[in-house]
């Protein structure tokens, strides 16, 4: 496999030979955004999605997009033929640069663009046979958890929990209701509907969340956007996480309790089935 190249500031170079001055204020303060967008075969899936996402992100910070549509497609472009294999994720970050310590934003700063790619993690196949095991836990983040912030040590704290019990994740409850999961977003299957909640600043936009209309409508699962109680999240017939790297994956277990069956159900196969022929469709 060729060394990973990435991109910084503008320079496209080798991945170990990146640097950022410690006084970048992503590194001070968490100040900046990132993007992931998978890439199957070479072609990035849903990039005006992501891109959309970036520049929401960049909005509610206070930031321009520094490049724009046109200029992350040709990033993204060089990064996926310059890096192997043709599966791959693009991690994005812009950060509001380089200034002396002080938390009020600088002015007429520079922003620093990096970029880099990594092996899609596809998800083993015996781990979709068996479905995940998750834990929850109280959503105590921020509450601005719609900006896809690299300030991500609450999302961290909570799937470390979910780790340090051999766990795959970690789904999120605050005052009774359903948020989201440490890096995934949350569906829950009663009776043969999907529902997820509804997106607001407690929860990540998720680019699978926008695809799932899609999805459900091409494998016949109705689907509601409502407010999912935690009683509902415990009595689920089925529980799905979506995420850039999981795509569709089933929850067989919570809290050390079988969900359902205990294996993944006829919603997950129908939509994970769904998924892949998108991903099909996207790369013909």
């Amino acid at each position: 496999m060729r060394p990973s190249i990435c991109h910084l500031n503008g320079v496209d170079l080798p991945l170990d030979e990146a640097r950022v001055p410690v006084l970048d204020r992503g590194f001070i303060f968490g100040d900046g955004v990132y993007e992931v967008v998978p890439a199957y075969g070479r072609v990035p899936f849903r990039f005006d999605e992501h891109i959309a996402r970036l520049g929401r992100s960049l909005g509610e910070i206070g930031m321009r997009d520094p490049l724009g549509h046109e200029a992350w497609a040709a990033l993204l472009a060089r990064l996926l033929a310059g890096n192997d294999p043709a599966d791959q994720c693009i991690y994005i970050q812009v950060t509001r640069g380089v200034a002396r310590r002080d938390h009020a934003f600088p002015k007429d700063t520079p922003p620093t663009v990096f970029a880099y790619s990594f092996p899609f993690p596809h998800v083993p196949e015996s781990l979709r046979r068996q479905g995940a095991a998750c834990i929850t836990l109280p959503d105590t983040r921020w509450l601005r958890a719609h900006i896809k912030s690299i300030a991500l040590l609450g999302n961290v704290l909570a799937r470390q929990a979910s780790a340090e019990v051999g766990g795959q994740e970690t789904i999120l409850v605050r005052d009774g209701w359903l948020t989201e999961a440490s890096a995934s977003n949350v569906w829950v299957v009663r009776h043969g509907r999907l529902a997820c909640p509804p997106m607001d600043n407690l929860k990540l936009a998720g680019i699978r969340v926008g695809l799932m209309d899609a999805l459900a409508a091409t494998a016949g699962v109705p689907l509601e956007r409502r407010p999912v109680a935690e009683w509902e999240l415990r009595c689920a017939d089925e529980i799905l996480l979506t995420s850039a790297t999981k795509e569709v994956l089933a929850v067989t277990t919570l809290d050390e309790r079988q969900v359902g069956t205990g294996k993944p159900g006829p919603v997950y196969a129908a939509l994970h089935a769904a998924y892949q022929g998108a991903k099909q469709q996207q790369t013909d």
